[in-house]
């Protein structure tokens, strides 16, 4: 074969090319689905995890808050008891109705006080158990899924040892095939390649159908295909056709 863009080739060793790249690009596809989607995976847990770690971290910035809030409170209570204290003791040497009812008010004021600090506490309280209970779980999660990540990249890294020197190997093989493909094909070939998930763009003819598609293709196509005088698309899938015998090693 022509190690160069040779535009005298004929169609048979155009075909032979396209057939000869297709084959190396499906090698590599293996490869990628031996890989399967554990990078996606890989991708998906990392992003779980920095998720959840901010989770973790508002959790714990929540209940320090609250914590803040409840010791607030006592404070108000114990400061409210203090006063309350004073009041009685002041209620004693009261002279006049007067006194005693601007002390008895202070004195329901502070006890009011001292019950709406109360209940704030039992709230607060009551938030922290519902933000500690979520943490644990948010807590658990995270050593799960991050327990999971390093178990799928130590898999990754095993497949990837096996996979990335015959990956090297075959792009730059790939690459070679290119550089001796006329343009105008391998723009055609690409395009035809990106449309399939099984990047399948050179398919052979299959007991009388397209082997990408597997549309029956008529006797007279596959004739022609045979003669291999020009280059046939399936005109269903669009992929270049070729009969078995072309495949075959000369």
């Amino acid at each position: 074969m022509a190690t160069t863009k040779d535009k005298d080739l004929t169609i048979e060793d155009r075909l032979r090319q396209l057939y000869a790249l297709q084959a190396i690009d499906s090698e590599i596809d293996k490869l990628q689905i031996l890989k399967g989607e554990l990078p996606m995976e890989v991708n998906d847990l990392e992003d779980e995890i920095v998720g959840l770690g901010t989770r973790v971290s508002k959790l714990e910035s929540a209940i320090q808050d609250l914590e803040t809030e409840k010791t607030n409170h006592l404070n108000k209570i114990k400061e409210a008891e203090m006063l309350a204290e004073r009041y009685k003791k002041k209620m004693d040497e009261v002279k006049n109705n007067r006194e005693f009812e601007a002390l008895t008010k202070e004195l329901e004021y502070q006890e009011l006080d001292i019950k709406l600090s109360t209940k704030k506490i039992r709230t607060s309280e009551s938030n922290m158990e519902i933000k500690n209970e979520s943490l644990e779980n948010a807590k658990g999660k995270w050593e799960e899924k991050k327990n999971d990540l390093e178990a799928k990249k130590v898999e990754l890294e095993k497949i990837k040892e096996k996979t990335d020197k015959e990956e090297i190997k075959l792009n730059k093989k790939g690459d070679k095939q290119r550089k001796v493909i006329e343009d105008r094909l391998l723009r055609a070939y690409d395009k035809v390649r990106s449309a399939y998930r099984n990047g399948l763009a050179v398919a052979t003819v299959e007991r009388d159908s397209c082997g990408g598609c597997f549309n029956k293709i008529p006797p007279q196509i596959q004739l022609e295909i045979g003669m291999r005088k020009k280059i046939i698309a399936c005109e269903h899938c669009g992929r270049v056709l070729v009969d078995s015998s072309l495949t075959e090693k000369k």
